[in-house]
């Protein structure tokens, strides 16, 4: 949250002479950068595009579950085709926050609803990040096993640039 006295926020289009003595909240959120991995035999990319929305859900791991309930909605996410194809193959945003996971009664585990952006022009694959440098603290290099990891926005922007995709 960013708090503005009245010297700063009167110049907001919208300030209203009344609200003279308050203080306005402007909430400003930076956005995530994400990035999903998925078996392409039981959800991929071009189900996604198909469907034009889903609810990523399943996931039971712990680290994987505390990504999720960091994500906000318009967050971007990489999506990430593991086992068969290992690469990068597009870009989706959050559309609705955590809630509980419809897959289980259990209360511990959450979901997201995602909706896709762009197919990546060229799939990025997993050998080509390992071998550029500036992707060599990334989750997928590092913990090749965690399903839902956060992405650095300079991280974010060279697997566009690989992929060859602009947003």
């Amino acid at each position: 949250m960013l708090h503005l006295p009245f010297f700063i926020a009167h110049s907001i289009p919208g300030w209203k002479k009344v609200h003279l003595r308050k203080v306005i909240v402007i909430n400003f959120m930076p956005m995530n950068h994400w990035l999903v991995k998925s078996e392409p035999t039981t959800y991929a990319w071009e189900q996604l595009l198909k469907d034009k929305k889903t609810s990523w859900d399943g996931v039971r791991n712990y680290a994987a579950r505390l990504h999720l309930m960091d994500m906000k909605k318009g967050d971007l996410v990489l999506y990430y085709h593991s086992n068969q194809d290992r690469s990068i193959v597009g870009v989706a945003e959050v559309t609705k926050t955590h809630y509980q996971d419809p897959t289980t009664d259990d209360d511990r585990w959450v979901a997201v609803d995602i909706k896709p952006v762009q197919s990546f022009n060229k799939p990025v694959t997993l050998s080509e990040v390992k071998a550029e440098p500036k992707l060599q603290q990334i989750a997928l290099v590092r913990i090749g096993r965690l399903s839902v990891m956060p992405l650095k926005k300079t991280e974010f922007d060279c697997l566009l640039k690989m992929g060859q995709t602009k947003l």
